[in-house]
């Protein structure tokens, strides 16, 4: 699959399963095997629900999605949306060793992303902000 592939659904919860399952279908038809095809699937739902809970705040939004295998044999994943700029690789890593009661809410999800998938780099272009999710396929 070297052919751009995309989407767009509305920032909404409960369009994000579309969104998931477009990733999914490009990602078998890429060739990925089961158990990476599975890894990219949880990626990306925590990702499009992370877009639909606060880019927007309670306005309306949108989420482009892009897919593509690219000439060094890796699988592209490319979350857009115009929300708020939110640069996951800014995000401090949670303390793992402290107490649950001890830690704050949140941060889980990114880290969860960052363990699920290859490569995961974001930048801002104008209004938009980009989040892109690369597995290599021959892992």
């Amino acid at each position: 699959m070297s052919t751009l592939l995309a989407m767009t659904l509305p920032a909404r919860l409960d369009a994000a399963a579309q969104g998931v399952a477009f990733v999914v279908a490009c990602a078998t038809a890429a060739g990925l095997p089961p158990g990476r095809v599975a890894k990219i699937e949880l990626a990306v739902e925590e990702a499009l629900v992370n877009i639909c809970r606060y880019a927007y705040g309670e306005g309306a939004g949108e989420i482009h999605i892009r897919c593509r295998c690219d000439e060094s044999g890796q699988f592209l994943i490319e979350l857009v949306d115009t929300g708020r700029p939110f640069n996951i690789l800014a995000q401090p890593e949670p303390d793992l060793t402290a107490d649950l009661e001890q830690r704050p809410v949140g941060g889980l999800g990114v880290l969860l992303i960052r363990s699920l998938v290859d490569q995961v780099t974001y930048r801002r272009e104008a209004d938009r902000n980009i989040l892109q999710l690369a597995v290599q396929q021959s892992r």
